[in-house]
């Protein structure tokens, strides 16, 4: 038996101590030394199996590199609201010098959250959830994408096109935000969005027959609406195989490499961008501001934001383009179609 030195001794414990504390911690695990500056977290509802995600965290990774921060990236495996819930509840005990976290579900979350903010420790909310809803929370400020805008927009092309009826492709009926955006859709064509509305779960096989048995049943259908990659996909498959695509009105939510294949060949008129990157690249960069320059108004933090060369040349590289309101940020709606849709899919899946 090879006997070690005492360097490395001292080498083993430290690693012993890591792992030790590694398994005491969990998810909120100390990590090593480093210079941030502060030490944020960003909490989804999204489960694993959402690759649509990975655009947030390549634009978290970028705003810690350029805000010179730290944040942790925390979702629920399954994408079970309850262990979300927890999940921020962990974060308010944690101590954390921000915490960012999207608003799957008002009711769900809003005790949880409320744990933060009763620590003053600094909140922003993205992605899921409103404004007003934000505020009530006590977020600084909301970055996101008006559900209910973005699809009742989506709706008034489909109904300048001719659509008087759709499919509306939930694959997550779970998060009540979700339903905002065929609401938003069905208003603009004036039907009823309930009776419209599949719950198609997330297994994609299981979207596929799934999209396939409502469009044998209801032949008429005009148009249908997917609510992201994980819906999208499958129905794309399902319209090829039943010799629908092109010739039914066909759009999506979010984007990804198929999508952009279906753009190209016209199965799908167009998608609806948020622009994921900015939502995470956003709610990083807000929390640093806030935490650098000693501010929680809005305006001030717009204006450094929109004075800080790193961002400014982030954006000019993803084609990206905020829009900027007194106490939030919007990351969408804008569409992406096939005059531009070359411009957006060399970033797919990756910034955009």
């Amino acid at each position: 038996m090879r006997l070690c030195t005492r360097k490395a001794a001292l080498k083993t414990f430290a690693a012993t101590l890591t792992s030790a504390l590694a398994l005491a911690f969990g998810p909120f695990a100390v990590q090593s030394a480093h210079a941030a500056d502060a030490h944020f977290v960003l909490i989804s509802h999204a489960p694993d199996s959402d690759s649509w995600w990975n655009t947030i965290k390549n634009a978290i990774k970028q705003a810690d590199e350029d805000f010179n921060v730290q944040t942790d990236y925390r979702n629920p495996p399954n994408g079970d609201l309850s262990d979300m819930a927890r999940l921020i509840e962990q974060a308010a005990a944690h101590n954390y010098d921000g915490v960012a976290t999207t608003i799957a579900d008002f009711d769900v979350l809003k005790s949880s959250i409320q744990k933060v903010t009763d620590k003053k420790i600094p909140l922003v909310t993205i992605n899921s959830g409103t404004q007003e809803q934000s505020k009530q929370l006590g977020a600084i400020m909301h970055i996101g994408q008006p559900e209910y805008v973005a699809g009742h927009a989506a709706g008034e092309k489909a109904k300048a096109a001719g659509v008087k009826s759709f499919l509306c492709v939930n694959h997550y009926a779970t998060n009540p935000a979700s339903f905002e955006r065929c609401r938003g859709f069905a208003e603009a064509l004036g039907v009823d969005f309930k009776s419209s509305t599949l719950d198609a779960g997330q297994d994609p096989n299981g979207v596929k027959a799934k999209v396939e048995a409502y469009l044998r049943n209801h032949p008429d259908t005009g148009g249908v609406l997917a609510l992201g990659p994980l819906s999208a996909d499958p129905t794309i498959k399902a319209l090829k195989d039943m010799g629908k695509a092109g010739k039914i009105w066909f759009a999506t939510f979010d984007f990804d490499s198929d999508i952009a294949a279906a753009i190209k060949d016209g199965t799908m008129k167009f998608a609806i961008d948020q622009q994921p990157y900015l939502q995470g690249y956003l709610a990083v960069a807000v929390l640093a501001i806030v935490k650098q320059d000693h501010t929680t108004d809005p305006l001030k933090i717009e204006k450094a934001l929109q004075s800080n060369p790193k961002f400014q040349a982030r954006l000019k590289t993803y084609g990206l383009q905020p829009v900027y309101q007194p106490d939030t940020i919007l990351s969408g709606p804008g569409f992406i179609t096939k005059a531009n849709v070359d411009k957006v899919v060399k970033y797919a899946g990756q910034y955009r």
